[in-house]
This record gives C-alpha cells, structure tokens and sequence, in this order.
C-alpha cells in the first residue's frame, strides 16, 4: 500500500499501481468527470499515470491552468485526427495548447477554405461522438523514426530524430486511427470535449524559420460546455469592438496601406496628435522620476551590436544594412539601451552617481515576419 497526500493535507491509502483517475472516481464521480489531468509531486500529469509510490497527489479540472493546457491539447489532436481522415496527404508538424485554446500546423498543397473548416469541424464532432479512448505508448528512437517515417510525416522524423539522438524514450498518444508524438498530457478520450470551435486559418513557417516551408495553421478553443463555449465567443465579438487596430481607423488616427508594408502605419493628424501628447506626458513624468531624456542614432555599426549581444542572438530580427563582407557594416537598432549606456561611459563615474536613469521616447526597428505584431502595439 502508499500513502497518498490530497487536497487539504488528506492522506489515503491505495493499492500500488493504482492510476490518478482511478483516485479521482473514487473520490467521487462528480471530480472523476471534470478531471482533466493532474499533478503529481507537483509535477502535471496523465490521469492514466500509475502511482507506485508515497506522494501528493492534485486532480486539476479545467477550472486550472493545467487542466484547460489538456483540455485544449486533447482538442488539437482531434484536430489534427480529423484534417488526417478528411486530407490523407497532409503532413502533421505541431499542435500545442496556448492562451485561449489551441492551433496545429500542417503541411498541405493549398490553404484551408472557409468551406474546408466547417468540413474539419464536422469530422471533429464525429471523433468527438466516437468517444475513443486516449492510450499513451512510448517507442525506443529507432521504433519511433520508423513509425513516423512509415507514414511518411517528416516534421514528426525530425523531431524523433532530434529525441533519438540524446538517446530517450519517446512518448505517442492514439485514438482510434489517430496517432500522434507528443508528451502530453492528455484526456481520457475523446468524448469530454464537447464543446469547440475553428477560429481562424493563417500561414506559419515550420519553427518560425522563414527560411523553411510555410505551413497551414488552423486555430480554435474549445470547453466543456456549450455554455462556456458560447459565452467565450461573445466575448471575443465583444472585444473585437473594442480593439484599436478598428477603433483607430475609424477616429482617423492612423490608416495602413499594402504598398507601403502593413507594419508601417501612417499616423494621420489626428492620431499624429495624440503621440505627441503621450511623448510629453511620458517624458515629463519620467522627469519627475529621475530620469535623463537622451537622443541616440537609429542606426549603428556591428560593432556596437557584437558588445550588446544583439548580433550573435538578435540578428535575423534586425535591418541589417549592405553585405556582412564590407568593412563597415550598420544595421538599424532594435532596441536603444545599448546606444544610452555610451551616455554613461561617456566620462568616469564615482558610486555616488547612481543610480542613473536615461529614457528615450523613439523607433526600434524590429524586422518581424506578419502575424508577429498586432495593430501599433
């Protein structure tokens, strides 16, 4: 027997082997059908994990962050199961939990249509009816390149390969005809989201390297009621009213156009005016506190970079300007402190100089793929 610390210092005994679901039925079937994951020592986990071992033990629903990860998780991977059954030829790369919900990539010939997610979103609440049980395995590296490769999933290859050669285990998740890499965790089946929707269809480069293959990004929430699901989406409407980038066209503060770069915003006069109001008002309160206003140059030599560190970690996110091979090479700054600190080490300093604060109200130039940025945030 172990002995097993819940929630508010409660100690049980269970059989070793016993799994946390099995653990939640018990403490009532109510905890045992909310339950999404749960923690371990601390450590998240699948409710299928076997205890073997005196511990903590937290059931987490989706009333915790951890609960809706898996929650939403679970939901990418009937995502991805159903673009699979409808579009065979699709390559799965990756589909994780983020904010408010999930999204999964795949490499397939053209763009999903409006018309291709309500056909994904169909298929998904068959997999949803179907009810399939969530199963996890694990495969040496050899096994898993194999597997992955059998299939043909080259994004799922390279990842194996990456795991393979660090010499661990990898983790799968099935269901049904569904089979997918991935450490989890995951639900018990499929049938506990029951509430989701497809929000949106972009492109995405293949870990975010423009350089490598655009893939299909299809985004969507999901909940365990179709109240929560409803209330969520109105609230997102909600908020689309609100949002400047819609807000700020319509008061004429600033305007975009494509041949100019959708990242470039012409501030109109009246938007114009409302910068220069929030420059003085920061400036003057940032006076108040101490600090000492500075006007550095938009651009400067590597070299500058090379010091800051930007160079060696920063580069594919700044304008470099001209060839990497001429003398000099300049590129424009992302970023002002290391142009401020010149402003320090322009004479000795004694101790009781400090603490000195420099600010600067100005551009940074941050070469950022679309998606990137929203608005003029």
């Amino acid at each position: 027997m172990i002995q097993v610390t819940l929630k508010g210092g409660v100690v049980k005994e269970y059989e070793v082997g016993t799994t946390a679901a099995e653990v939640a039925k018990d403490l009532g079937m109510g905890l045992y059908k909310a339950a999404c994951a749960c923690k371990i020592d601390g450590t998240v986990a699948d409710l299928r994990t076997p205890l073997t071992k005196d511990c903590e033990l937290a059931i987490v629903t989706f009333d915790d962050e951890e609960g809706k990860k898996t929650f939403w998780h679970t939901a990418s991977h009937i995502l991805a199961q159903a673009v699979k059954r409808l579009y065979p030829e699709a390559k799965l790369a990756i589909g994780p939990a983020i904010e408010n919900g999930f999204y999964y990539d795949f490499d397939v010939e053209k763009a999903f249509t409006a018309e291709d997610i309500l056909k994904i979103e169909t298929e998904m609440k068959k997999i949803v009816k179907e009810d399939l049980p969530v199963e996890r395995f694990t495969l040496s590296g050899e096994e898993a390149l194999k597997l992955m490769g059998d299939k043909g999933e080259i994004y799922k290859v390279e990842l194996s390969k990456e795991h393979a050669d660090k010499g661990e285990e990898i983790s799968f998740y099935r269901q049904g005809d569904f089979t997918d890499l991935c450490a989890g965790p995951h639900l018990m089946d499929t049938g506990r989201v029951k509430a989701f929707k497809l929000t949106q269809c972009t492109g995405a480069y293949w870990r975010g390297d423009s350089t490598k293959q655009q893939l299909c990004r299809v985004y969507g929430t999901a909940f365990p009621k179709s109240a929560e699901l409803e209330a969520y989406l109105a609230m997102v409407e909600e908020a689309k009213k609100r949002d400047h980038n819609k807000i700020g066209r319509e008061l004429e503060f600033f305007t975009t156009v494509d041949y100019i770069g959708q990242g470039l915003p012409i501030l109109m006069p009246k938007g114009a005016r409302v910068i220069q109001l929030l420059q003085r008002f920061v400036e003057d309160e940032e006076q108040k506190r101490g600090y000492l206003l500075t006007k550095t140059p938009f651009m400067a030599k590597s070299d500058l970079y090379k010091i800051s560190g930007h160079w060696d970690h920063y580069r594919d996110g700044m304008f470099v300007l001209g060839d990497e091979k001429d003398t000099e090479v300049f590129a424009l700054r992302p970023m002002t402190c290391p142009f401020q600190f010149q402003v320090y080490l322009a004479k000795t300093r004694s101790y009781s100089d400090l603490p000195m604060r420099f600010n600067e109200t100005s551009t940074l130039f941050r070469n950022e793929s679309s998606g990137e940025r929203h608005g003029l945030i």
